[in-house]
This record gives structure tokens, C-alpha cells and sequence, in this order.
């Protein structure tokens, strides 16, 4: 389905929206922000990241309120708006390559492996959150990589095949979980690792968003410039054959860099549920199967999905709530209403 050319948002509409976003993520909170407030500690933004980037300290005084904008509630906007990005595009990319507008990013355990890797860093004495991520990143890389393993050890390069071999290797993650929550002291070990399961944007730093940036940026443009052999490869294996395109090797570079992506996102800020497959699928049904439109919309959407969804997680009640529990509240109804539209007569 297609969206007629006078129902298209204009450039300039896209801009306003995005600043309207941004305005709503820095202000929404606890803490209320003047607009003085906001314009001052903009300001100073640019010698603030100079600061950091040079010395790793600020030698400009601030204010209590320039602190909260640019210390903690810039940070975390573009850490949300980083991990919804990632988190989308990765979605975006798996359902193109196994052909399946039903399939998330953690078809191939990736999640599943992140989460284990979190709770034995969470478990282990002595371990800091560095720790945590680290364990995180490498079991999810880990499990996509068995994954792979297992489907071409068993001799076939089939689609069906690969996502088999990912729900054993996410049912075999879940059960180490579930056992280290077992084992886990449950006045301190166990509500550490139910949070973090919950996801959270509340740890977000300057530094969060270095680590995180480099990986989904980079990640990114490899797929951008990819999303052409993208449309090819959902032709099928012979026809993208008879086009110049490899399925098998392109298959597995689209796979291993959306995986990468997924690990860093989940490793930094815990499991966020449905952005990867909701968004992606919101698109195709709106705009049609045409991955040079998926690609890039699926990316912005998602980072605005999820920036809207903290906003409410931190806005909503007078604690915090998990960001997970926000996105799979909205996440879940929406996507039952795209299924229900699809039924109707929507298309691919």
C-alpha cells in the first residue's frame, strides 16, 4: 500500500516535528524546566561536549537546571533516540532477510543471549556495570553467532533452518537465566536483574551515548548503502543470483551488523520490547515492501518511537517506570490493530 504523494510529509514539516520531539524530551519529567532555562543551557552545549571530549571534566559553571538538561536529560534523549534507531533498523533488515514482516531482532537469540550475559555480570562479585555491558555484548554476539553455526553445520543455508536454530539457542539462553535468577540473592541479586530485564534509560551518560553511537552509526550506514541488495535479496535465492547478488553472503553481513547493532543496544540499556518488530512492520503496511523507503523511514520512526516512550515512562507517575513495560503497552495494541488492518486488505 502507498501513500499518495499530497498525504507526504514535506521536509520542512519532518524538521518541526523532530524539534517539537526534542523540546518534549527535555522538558517532560519530574523536575520542570523554564524555556530560559532550555535556551541558556543550549548555549552552552557546544563547550560543554568540548569539555568532556578534551579533559573528560566541565570547567563552566552551571546551574542546577543547566545541569539537569545537559548532564542528564541530554543525554538520555539521544541515548533513547540512538537505541530506537538501532533497535528498528535491526528489525527492519531481519524481516527483509528472512522474508517474514512478523519476525523481531531477537529471532536469533540475540536478546536472549544479552540478558544471560547481564545477569551473570549482575551475579558475579565484584563485577561494575562496565562489567554488565561487556557480559552482555559478547553472549548476544555469542548466541547469533551459534546460531549461524548450527544451520550451516547442519548443511543448508535455508531461511527456516536458521530461525530454528535461533529459537534453540534463545530457549537454551532463557533457561541459563532463569537459573541464575534461581541462584541470585534475592534481597539484592534478583530485583537488580528483574530491572534490568525491564529496561532502563535512566543510567544514560555522555559516555553512553559515545558507545553507543559508534556501533549504530557505523552499523547503519553499512545497511543504508546495502538496502538496494536488500529488495534484491527478498526476490528469493535464484533471482537474486541472476541479478549479481551472493543470498548467502549478503544474508549473513546484513545478519552479523543488525545483530551487532541489537547487542550494543540491549547490552547498554536492557531489553526494550516491540520497537523492533512493530516499527518496521508500521512501515512496510503504510508504504509498501520497498526496503530504499523502509530502511530510513523504519530508523526515524523508531528513534521517535521510543524517545516518546520515555518521556512517559518519566513523566507519568512520580517514580520512573521501566521503558520495557511502556513499549509493550503501546507496542502491543498497535500491533495488533497493523495485523488487523492487514486482515482487512493491507499489503506488503
Amino acid at each position: 500500500m502507498l501513500v499518495s504523494n499530497k498525504h507526504k510529509l514535506r521536509p520542512i514539516q519532518w524538521a518541526v516535528i523532530a524539534i517539537i520531539i526534542v523540546l518534549i524530551g527535555l522538558t517532560a519529567g519530574r523536575f520542570s524546566i523554564n524555556p530560559s532555562d532550555l535556551v541558556s543551557a543550549i548555549k552552552k552545549l557546544p563547550s560543554i561536549l568540548s569539555d568532556l571530549i578534551m579533559t573528560g571534566q566541565i570547567s563552566e559553571e552551571l546551574t542546577q537546571q543547566e545541569r539537569i538538561i545537559l548532564l542528564i536529560r541530554f543525554p538520555r534523549l539521544l541515548t533513547a533516540l540512538i537505541v530506537g534507531a538501532g533497535l528498528a533498523v535491526s528489525g527492519a533488515v531481519y524481516q527483509g532477510v528472512f522474508r517474514n514482516p512478523l519476525v523481531s531482532p531477537d529471532i536469533l537469540g540475540v536478546a536472549s543471549g544479552c540478558m544471560f550475559g547481564a545477569a551473570m555480570g549482575l551475579i558475579m562479585p565484584g563485577s561494575s556495570w562496565i562489567t554488565v555491558q561487556v557480559l552482555a555484548f559478547v553472549c548476544g554476539l555469542s548466541a547469533a553467532c551459534v546460531a549461524m553455526f548450527m544451520a550451516k553445520k547442519f548443511g543448508s543455508n535455508s531461511i527456516l533452518l536458521m530461525l530454528m536454530t535461533g529459537i534453540i539457542i534463545g530457549s537454551i539462553f532463557g533457561s541459563g537465566l532463569t537459573m541464575l535468577k534461581a541462584l541470585a540473592d534475592p534481597y539484592g541479586e534478583l530485583p537488580a536483574i528483574v530491572f534490568w530485564l525491564m529496561g532502563s534509560l535512566s543510567a544514560s551518560s555522555w559516555s553512553t551515548v559515545a558507545q553507543l553511537a559508534i556501533p549504530v552509526v557505523l552499523g547503519y550506514g553499512l545497511i543504508h548503502s546495502l538496502r538496494y541488495r536488500l529488495n534484491v535479496l527478498c526476490l528469493g535465492d535464484q533471482q537474486s543470483r541472476s541479478l549479481g547478488v551472493e543470498p548467502e553472503k549478503l544474508r549473513l553481513v546484513l545478519i552479523v551488523i543488525s545483530s551487532f547493532i541489537v547487542a550494543s543496544c540491549v547490552a547498554t540499556v536492557g531489553q526494550v520490547a516491540w520497537i523492533g518488530l512493530v516499527v518496521p512492520h508500521m512501515v512496510r503496511t503504510f508504504t509498501g515492501a520497498n526496503n530504499m523507503r523502509v530502511i530510513p523511514l523504519s530508523t526515524a520512526i523508531g528513534a521517535i518511537f521510543l524517545l516518546l516512550a520515555d518521556s512517559v515512562a518519566r513523566s507519568s507517575f512520580t517514580m520512573e517506570i521501566p521503558i520495557g513495560i511502556v513499549t509493550s503497552l503501546v507496542g502491543a495494541p498497535l500491533f495488533a490493530f497493523l495485523l488487523f488492518r492487514f486482515r482487512q486488505g493491507g499489503t506488503y
